[in-house]
């Protein structure tokens, strides 16, 4: 009898996607994988202000005992804007390839003459979060499969937005600055965006922004990602309290399905 019960109990387990050593979730994810590498040129009105590469390091790096992507974020000004605030800025972070949930995540902050540096540390199976900044240590209790700002871009990725309808808004809970939030974002339908390769189908989203003093309104940014299995962010505009921002695609590689563009 004890070994029936047995035999439920363990054929339970896998039927839920669980195991007693493993309680991380699986996420399907045919968008992105090792080698991708994304530039984008930043505008601000007809001046070039900055530019960003992202990349999904060809190498699977192991972090707490987890196979992860790592993914590299660079950002600089160039031209003028260089010259009045110099921004030299690195994000990184470790995402674990089964439940796309951050491991670890790193910031470099150079702008001006502002600096920062800062560790973080996931623990997902006690719920915990521990940065480090300089000497500082800070350790928070958070929710379940919660996110950084670079992997929670990257589980989106991963959604069917075909299954949403115009204006639902999803909710990821994210850790960021010692601070817990809930990255909002709101789907707004399809669309066709004109690029440097050509034009390409999308799918419009809207980062659901808190009240501030830099952006103008709830929907002051807009994403365009590309309509497929990628996924892959072509287009951003950001309204500014004063002024507007423009990001473009400027060159990729390594992808896992080729982008369509046409004319």
């Amino acid at each position: 009898m004890k070994r029936i019960l047995a035999a439920i109990g363990i054929s339970a387990l896998l039927v839920s996607g669980f195991s007693s050593l493993d309680s991380y979730r699986r996420v399907v994810n045919n968008s992105f994988g090792p080698g991708e590498h994304i530039e984008y040129r930043v505008h601000y009105s007809f001046l070039n202000a900055a530019e960003a590469t992202v990349d999904v390091s060809p190498t699977v790096y192991k972090v707490n005992d987890r196979a992860c992507y790592r993914v590299n974020v660079y950002g600089r000004t160039v031209g003028a804007f260089d010259l009045v605030t110099r921004i030299r800025d690195t994000w990184r972070s470790y995402i674990d390839t089964t439940a796309i949930v951050p491991q670890k995540f790193y910031i470099n902050i150079q702008e001006g003459n502002h600096r920062k540096e800062e560790n973080v540390t996931f623990d997902h199976q006690n719920n915990l979060v521990r940065s480090e900044e300089n000497a500082g240590k800070n350790v928070m209790k958070v929710p379940d499969n919660v996110q950084d700002v670079i992997s929670g871009y990257y589980y989106l990725r991963t959604v069917d937005f075909n299954k949403l309808s115009i204006g639902q808004t999803l909710e990821v809970p994210a850790f960021f600055d010692k601070e817990l939030y809930n990255m909002r974002v709101r789907y707004r339908g399809k669309d066709v965006v004109k690029t440097k390769f050509g034009r390409i189908n999308v799918i419009k989203l809207n980062p659901v922004m808190p009240p501030n003093k830099l952006f103008k309104g709830e929907e002051s940014i807009r994403i365009w990602v590309s309509d497929d299995a990628n996924k892959v962010p072509v287009k951003v505009e950001v309204d500014l309290m004063v002024g507007a921002m423009e990001m473009d695609l400027r060159a990729y590689s390594g992808l896992k399905q080729k982008l369509r563009f046409y004319k």
